[in-house]
């Protein structure tokens, strides 16, 4: 009766199970995974979200892209980074996941196959199986001073039916942002296969030092098919409003052609609120302020790990350049599943590395949005527990 793309074993796992039980009961844990805004005390001021109750947005004007005056602030903030982008190539979603949905649908047939990056976020298995496309993935490597494309796994993953490259950046949640070199070996490894590209920049903002060989953005024109997401849920930590976008740049002929199927498959849909597409402008023209405490959070909870994680500490922290989680390699004493039951019975929460197919040892994935009290008191805890 049902369909095999959505026959998933939906079992929960030891760690699922127990941290259930733990919240059933009541226990005060230390929850070092916490990534939801609404959740960890970053909150939206009232005057902004008094926007989503406008007059404009009570009428309903079905259009297939999103509204012409969210799309122009969208375009803006591509400009403000350094990439113009005209309104009519931008479109928009409710959501990331929605925008790769859309892009799948364009540019896959059944059985055909999206690389992904790996270290990566589980989610892209997800939703290349929901539009029947196999997720394949290439690696990215840690050399000891960060994370690099792994351009023979690329090439070693690449097949007849390839249609889509995509890349985070920066990583989530290994926090590596592409390298000029890297984006330019992508684009020529795309061009030279006819493949498109899609760079999924939702932490792009959220950068923590300079670095001249970065490449901030792939949204620019150039040989590939490219689209280039983003939205309100990370760059400006507001999930509940539920607004992400896109933009199409590349080949004008090929740029033509996807944005009149994407219009089609867009007005099939039509998803996106009203309410939030007359807000936008102003959202986004508050950006600095919506974005402040985020970059406060982030790196307050980068100094712990500084601190706490010296030379002498049997914990790793393999430092992020950007986005919102911190990666630590451990001790291969303990699988880290096992590594990670073994905290939750100390009430601290902690995703293990193979959440994100991180391989090569054993890591934990901790965010840095976690509330500063409890982020210090869970990493304590973690790395007195290393000790034992």
């Amino acid at each position: 009766m049902f369909s095999r793309r959505t026959s998933w074993d939906l079992r929960p796992n030891r760690l699922a199970e127990r941290l259930a039980a733990k919240r059933a009961n009541g226990v005060r844990l230390l929850d070092l995974t916490e990534s939801n805004p609404t959740r960890a005390g970053i909150v939206c001021p009232k005057y902004l979200l008094a926007r989503l109750a406008l007059p404009e947005g009570q009428l309903y004007e079905p259009a297939p892209f999103g509204l012409s005056g969210a799309r122009a602030a969208v375009a803006a903030d591509f400009a403000r980074r350094g990439f113009p982008v005209g309104p009519e190539r931008i479109f928009l979603s409710a959501s990331t996941s929605e925008a790769y949905a859309f892009v799948f649908k364009v540019l896959c047939d059944p059985g055909d196959e999206v690389l992904v990056p790996r270290p990566g976020y589980p989610l892209f298995e997800f939703l290349a199986g929901l539009e029947s496309v196999e997720a394949r993935p290439y690696r990215f490597s840690h050399d000891g001073s960060g994370w690099q494309l792994d351009p023979a796994a690329l090439r070693a993953a690449v097949s007849s039916r390839t249609r889509v490259v995509v890349v985070v950046n920066p990583g989530n949640p290994t926090g590596a942002f592409l390298k000029r070199d890297e984006r330019d070996a992508l684009v020529a490894f795309c061009a030279e296969r006819s493949l498109a590209l899609v760079s999924d920049e939702v932490f792009a903002d959220f950068a923590f030092r300079a670095d001249p060989r970065r490449a901030a953005s792939l949204a620019e024109d150039g040989p590939v098919l490219a689209f280039t997401l983003g939205g309100l849920s990370k760059s400006l930590a507001l999930p509940q409003l539920k607004l992400a976008w896109t933009a199409v740049t590349g080949p004008a002929a090929l740029r033509g052609q996807a944005l009149a199927r994407l219009e089609v498959v867009a007005d099939t849909y039509l998803s996106v609120s009203t309410p939030v597409q007359v807000a936008a402008p102003a959202l986004l023209a508050c950006r600095e302020e919506l974005q402040a405490p985020v970059h406060e959070r982030l790196l307050s909870n980068l100094v712990v790990l500084r601190e706490r994680i010296s030379p002498s500490s049997p914990a790793t922290f393999l430092a992020p350049e950007g986005g919102w989680y911190a990666v630590l390699r451990l001790p291969a004493t303990l699988p880290e599943e096992e590594r990670a039951l073994r905290l939750l019975e100390k009430d601290v929460v902690v995703q293990p590395g193979y959440f994100f197919d991180l391989e090569g040892g054993a890591f934990l994935v901790l965010s840095l949005l976690t509330p500063p009290a409890v982020f210090r008191e869970g990493v304590d805890r973690m790395l007195e527990d290393l000790v034992l």
